[in-house]
């Protein structure tokens, strides 16, 4: 798979990026990743839209991206996004976003309405005001150790994430493989980005074709969040993955391409009907 990622280090206002390059048709689609996830974490979610173009970098401090010295909110990420892609040079795109990532990703389309032709929305939530999952699985997520030990990834990877993680440890036993361990600085600065942030005011403005997906095993996440945004953005759908996971856009990644792909091409995916469809 990776052969077909061009990676290159590119300095963006301040801070040396990895970015990643999947080459392809159509408008191309930019995505953030989940909180200390590397991009080889989201080859399987490349694997299945080949033939898109892709576009994809390692947050501050997370993979092949260097640390900052200082934080950035949300709204200082969307912007970095923004000067990335002025420097790739693209001008409008759509976006997709995965759990931390499909907050980034909310605020980039509404920050950068001019910019954001589509948005894809996985796993995620409008922010400070969700339903929260339990706390001792919010806890297990509060810190990187999942990604920097094996042995306690093994041991939490079903109660964290979920699904088909729960019965099929060969699922984690290759999604651990592409892990690179994020800095302790990295993982705290998007924790810090999103601390109090919420999307909820504003997300009846956002004008963008969105689709949201979630699973109904999803143990950060709960389901009731991703009917709120669809309630709340006027041109969503929601699409509701049986038995998915918080992992279930990797996991499921062909199985749900098809349908991604007839969403981003069609040429007026203008939704009307609210409730969730099933498999």
């Amino acid at each position: 798979m990776s052969e077909r990622i061009a990676f290159e280090r590119l300095e963006v206002d301040g801070v040396t990026l990895r970015v990643g390059q999947q080459s392809g048709h159509g408008p191309p689609l930019l995505l953030f990743n989940g909180i200390g996830a590397n991009m080889e974490l989201a080859y399987p979610f490349f694997d299945a839209l080949r033939g898109v173009e892709l576009i994809a970098f390692d947050a501050p401090g997370i993979g092949g991206s260097d640390p900052e010295l200082m934080p950035r909110r949300f709204s200082g990420l969307s912007t970095l996004a923004a000067k990335m892609l002025d420097r790739l040079g693209y001008g409008e795109v759509d976006v997709a976003g995965i759990s931390w990532g499909g907050a980034l990703a909310q605020q980039f389309a509404h920050q950068f309405p001019d910019r954001c032709r589509r948005l894809v929305l996985a796993a995620t939530s409008a922010g400070a005001v969700m339903v929260p999952g339990a706390p001792k699985v919010l806890w297990k997520m509060a810190t990187p150790r999942r990604y920097l030990s094996r042995r306690y990834m093994d041991a939490v990877a079903g109660d964290i994430y979920g699904g088909e993680i729960r019965t099929n440890p060969e699922l984690i036993a290759q999604h651990a493989a592409r892990i690179r361990p994020p800095s302790i600085r990295g993982y705290l600065y998007q924790l810090l980005a999103g601390a109090g942030w919420t999307s909820v005011h504003w997300l009846h403005r956002l004008r963008q074709p969105t689709l949201i997906l979630a699973g109904d095993d999803d143990p950060i996440v709960p389901l009731v969040n991703a009917r709120l945004m669809a309630a709340l953005i006027p041109n969503s759908r929601l699409r509701v993955v049986q038995g998915g996971g918080h992992l279930f856009l990797l996991v499921q990644a062909e199985a749900l391409a098809p349908e991604i792909k007839d969403f981003l091409g069609h040429p007026n995916p203008v939704v009307v009907e609210k409730s969730p469809v099933t498999p």
